[in-house]
């Protein structure tokens, strides 16, 4: 089965939709999965600190109707945009990106996913993902980057 795939821009810190031969381009792997889990915004939590206080607590309003605890779509990565380059922040995102991507554990897409983050150079967030499909094709890996680290 394919999807309509997205694909990511790290300069603009965006993921958009392309055309191949007058059609949308489509893919049957688990990228444009990935970039929806990770690049949508999820709500913060009533404990998250906010990157500006009193901001919008962000989030996809379809999740208000959510039939399970902790199914909701996107990350918390979005909270990072104004941290400063940590080890804590690091580790902030890791967990951020796994929380974002256990879905896929849940639903059985994968039965394994790991995720490496890391600085790549200054004010710019790297993250390796690598999901082991339960019946398939084996490993898929997935590399991002974007900027927005102090």
């Amino acid at each position: 089965m394919t999807d309509v795939a997205l694909f990511w821009d790290a300069e603009a810190v965006a993921a958009d939709m392309t055309l191949e031969a007058g059609d949308l381009a489509t893919e049957a792997g688990l990228k444009t999965a990935v970039i929806i889990s990770l690049f949508t915004d999820r709500r913060a939590r009533p404990d998250d600190p906010l990157p500006e206080a009193g901001a919008d607590r962000r989030g996809w309003w379809g999740d208000v109707t959510a039939r399970e605890a902790d199914d909701e779509i996107g990350s918390r990565l979005w909270l990072l945009s104004r941290e400063k380059q940590t080890a804590e922040v690091v580790a902030r995102a890791r967990e951020y990106a796994l929380e974002a991507l256990g879905w896929m554990l849940r639903d059985r897409v994968a039965s394994a996913v790991e995720v490496v983050a890391e600085i790549t150079r200054p004010g710019v967030l790297g993250l390796s993902i690598i999901i082991t499909r339960p019946d398939g094709p084996g490993r898929e890996r997935f590399d991002f980057v974007w900027k927005g680290l102090s």
